[in-house]
C-alpha cells in the first residue's frame, strides 16, 4: 500500500498530495530524497531507499522537465509494489493536461487519481496472472523432458548393469545432465555401480570418450598419499623441543645494536623544543585566486559531429528548419550522442567511470522532455546542464568554517580536535603541518598528537615539523594504542589551553579490517570535531573505492548508534595532475563531503581552497 504520494514544483511548492493516504511518515523521507538525490545529481537512479527508526521506505519519482514538476511516491520497502512506475507515468500525463502555473488548488485531481490508481492496479494484477500462467507451462515442459531423459537412462542401466560388474564395460553417465539442468537419478545409480566395480579391483575399459577413468584417479591418490607420508616423515625428524630462531647478523664482531627507537623517553608528555620558527610567508589559503568569469564557450568538434543528425534520417532542409524553429521535445535519442562524448571527456579528466555515467544519466533525466530553443544546439544545452550539475555537486551543502568553529569551541573551554585519516603515502603528516601553519597565522594555538604508532619514523617526522613550527607535540612512542594516545593528548591540550589538536594517524588500506577497527575506536572514543580524509589527486576509479569503503567501515565497526563519518576532504599533490582534476569530483560525489583544503606543493604555504569554477571549466574544456 502507498504511504504517500505528492506533486511539487522544482521550487519546492507542493501542488497536490493524496488525502486518502493520510499515514504519517516516520522520519523525513521526502526531504532526504531532495537533499541526497535530487540536489546531488543522482536523479538518474531508479529508486531511493530511506531507513528510519521503525520504518524502511522506498521512494520512486519522475519529472516533467518542461513544466518543472516532480511526482514522488512513497511506500513500505517490504511490499514491492509493481504498479508504482505505471501510476506515476499516468499521473504525469494526466496532471500536465490540467496544470496551470497560476493555479495552486488541484483538489479536482483526487477523483482522477482514484481512476488512475485502479487502472494501474488492474494492469499489475493482469501482468502477475499472466506470469503465473506461463510459469507452470514451462515447468511442465521441463518436467516432461526430465522424465523422458531419466527413463531412457534407467533403461540403459537395466540393459547394461550386469556388464559393469562382469567385464567392467558400462556407459559412464557421470557429468551428464538432463535438458533442464538437473542431474537424474539414473546417473547416481550408475556412478555407484562404477565405484563398486573399481573397489572390487575391476578396471573400466569402455571406449566411450566421455567416460572417466577411475583407475587413474586411484593412482594419483596413491601418489599423493606417498608424498604426504614423505613430508610428514621428513617433518618429524627435527626435535620439537628445540625452537629454531633467527639470529641477528653481527658485522665485524661489533656488539649488537639495541632496539631502534629514538623517541623521547621523557614521560611522553610532549616537549616544546625552542628553535627559531622560519617565516615562510602567507599561506595560500588566505589568497583569493583570480578566475576570469568570461569562460570561453569552447565546444569540441567531436561533440558537434556526434550531435549532428544523421544524413540518412534527416535532410539538410529539415535540420536547418529544426535549428531555426526549435525541436518540440528532447528525448533520450537526441541527447545520447552529446552525453556519450561528454562522458568520454570526463573520463579523460580522471573522473571515475561509474561517476561519469551517473552524472550523464542525471543530466539526461533533467533535460528529457524539455523544448529546444531556436538556434540552439543540443551539445550546447547538454554542456550547460552538466556545468550547472558540477557546480551544484562541488559547492558544499553545509558551510564548514574551521576558524569560526575553533573560536566557538574556545568559548566552551575545550580544544577543537581534527583527525587526519587516509591510505598509505598520501601525505597526511605533511599536510597536517600545512594546516598547523595556516592556523598559526590566524593566532590560533596548536598542538600536534603523534598517533601514528605503527610506521617507523612517523613520530620523528611529526616532531621535526613541530620543531620548525614551534608548536608542542604530544607523543607516546610506538606500539601504543592510538585511541588512548589521542585521548591523553586532548586532555593535555585542555590543561595547557591549546585551541586546536591535530591528530595524525597511521595510513591504512580500506580493506584492512583490524586497522580500520582501530581507527573507528579512535573516532568513537575521542569524538573529534572534524574528520578529514586525505586523498591523492592522482587517483581515478580508486577514489570511489577508498572513500566509500572508509565511510562504510567507520559506520559498520563503530560502537555508536550514530557513527561519525568523514566530514571533509584534503586533496594532496594537486600540482602534479595538470588538467586531470576528476578525483575531486569523484570524491565529493561519493561521500557528499566538501573539499576543504588542496595541497599544491612541498612548503608550508602550499595549501589553498578549491576553486569550483576553475575545476568545472577544466573538466569541461
Amino acid at each position: 500500500m502507498l504511504e504517500q504520494l505528492l506533486i511539487f514544483t522544482r521550487g519546492g511548492l507542493i501542488l497536490w498530495t493524496c488525502k486518502e493516504l493520510g499515514n504519517a511518515l516516520k522520519g523525513s523521507p521526502i526531504d532526504t530524497l531532495i537533499r541526497s538525490c535530487l540536489l546531488e545529481e543522482r536523479s538518474g537512479l531508479a529508486s531511493f531507499n530511506y531507513d528510519s527508526a521503525g520504518a524502511a521506505y522506498t521512494l520512486k519519482w519522475t519529472f516533467h522537465n518542461e513544466l518543472g514538476l516532480v511526482f514522488v511516491a512513497v511506500y513500505q520497502r517490504i511490499l514491492h509494489l509493481l504498479y508504482v512506475d505505471d501510476l506515476l507515468a499516468m499521473m504525469k500525463q494526466s496532471f500536465s493536461e490540467i496544470y496551470d502555473p497560476k493555479r495552486t488548488d488541484y483538489s479536482d485531481f483526487d477523483e482522477m487519481f482514484r481512476q488512475l490508481r485502479k487502472e494501474a492496479e488492474a494492469r499489475a494484477e493482469e501482468l502477475k496472472k499472466s506470469k503465473q500462467v506461463t510459469k507452470p507451462m514451462n515447468t511442465l515442459k521441463k518436467q516432461g523432458g526430465q522424465l523422458q531423459k531419466g527413463g531412457f537412462e534407467r533403461g540403459s542401466k537395466r540393459s547394461g548393469g550386469g556388464l559393469a560388474n562382469d567385464d567392467g564395460n558400462s556407459d559412464n553417465m557421470r557429468g551428464r545432465k538432463s535438458e533442464n539442468g538437473h542431474s537424474n537419478v539414473g546417473n547416481v545409480e550408475i556412478e555407484e555401480s562404477r565405484v563398486t566395480g573399481v573397489a572390487n579391483g575391476k578396471e573400466n575399459t569402455s571406449s566411450n570418450i566421455g567416460a572417466f577413468d577411475v583407475s587413474k584417479l586411484q593412482k594419483l591418490r596413491n601418489k599423493g598419499g606417498k608424498k604426504t607420508d614423505t613430508v610428514v616423515s621428513e617433518g618429524s625428524k627435527p626435535d620439537p623441543k628445540k625452537k629454531i630462531t633467527k639470529k641477528n647478523r653481527v658485522w665485524d664482531d661489533s656488539p649488537p645494536e639495541s632496539k631502534l627507537d629514538f623517541t623521547d623517553p621523557a614521560g611522553g608528555n610532549g616537549s616544546n623544543i625552542e628553535v627559531e620558527a622560519a617565516d615562510h610567508g602567507e599561506s595560500m589559503m588566505d589568497k583569493e585566486e583570480v578566475f576570469s568569469s568570461d569562460s570561453e564557450s569552447e565546444e569540441d568538434e567531436e561533440v558537434g559531429k556526434h550531435s549532428k543528425p544523421d544524413a540518412k534520417k534527416t535532410g539538410w532542409f529539415s535540420s536547418m528548419f529544426q535549428s531555426i524553429a526549435g525541436k518540440a521535445n528532447l528525448d533520450k535519442a537526441d541527447l545520447e550522442p552529446a552525453l556519450k562524448a561528454l562522458k568520454d571527456r570526463l573520463m579523460t579528466k580522471n573522473v571515475a567511470e561509474e561517476i561519469a555515467e551517473k552524472l550523464c544519466e542525471s543530466v539526461a533525466a533533467s533535460l528529457e522532455g524539455k523544448k529546444l530553443a531556436s538556434f540552439t544546439r543540443i551539445s550546447s544545452i547538454v554542456q550547460a546542464a552538466m556545468e550547472e550539475a558540477l557546480v551544484r555537486i562541488l559547492t558544499p551543502r553545509r558551510s564548514i568554517d574551521i576558524l569560526r568553529d575553533v573560536h566557538a569551541a574556545k568559548e566552551q573551554q575545550k580544544p577543537y580536535v581534527v583527525v587526519f585519516v587516509g591510505v598509505n603515502g598520501v601525505g597526511k603528516s605533511t599536510n597536517l603541518a600545512k594546516v598547523a601553519y595556516w592556523l598559526l597565522q590566524h593566532k590560533v594555538s596548536v598542538m600536534m598528537a603523534a598517533c601514528d604508532t605503527f610506521r617507523s619514523g612517523a613520530v620523528e617526522q611529526l616532531r621535526t615539523h613541530a620543531r620548525r613550527l614551534q608548536v608542542p607535540i604530544f607523543e607516546k612512542g610506538y606500539e601504543k594504542d592510538p585511541a588512548i594516545v589521542a585521548k591523553e593528548a586532548i586532555q593535555e591540550a585542555t590543561r595547557n589551553g591549546s585551541d586546536v589538536v591535530l591528530v595524525d594517524t597511521a595510513g591504512r588500506m580500506q580493506d584492512n579490517e583490524p586497522l580500520m577497527r582501530a581507527l573507528s575506536k579512535l573516532i568513537y572514543l575521542n569524538n573529534p570535531d572534524l574528520v578529514l580524509f586525505v586523498g591523492e589527486a592522482l587517483v581515478g576509479n580508486d577514489a570511489v573505492d577508498q572513500l566509500s569503503k572508509f565511510n562504510q567501515k567507520l559506520a559498520d565497526l563503530s560502537s555508536s548508534p550514530n557513527p561519525q563519518l568523514i566530514d571533509g576532504i584534503l586533496l594532496t599533490k594537486f600540482d602534479t595532475i595538470d588538467d586531470k582534476v576528476g578525483a575531486a569530483l569523484s570524491m565529493v560525489y561519493v561521500s557528499g563531503a566538501p573539499v576543504m583544503f588542496v595541497g599544491c606543493g612541498q612548503s608550508y604555504t602550499d595549501l589553498k581552497k578549491l576553486n569550483v569554477k576553475s575545476i568545472v571549466k577544466t573538466l569541461l574544456k
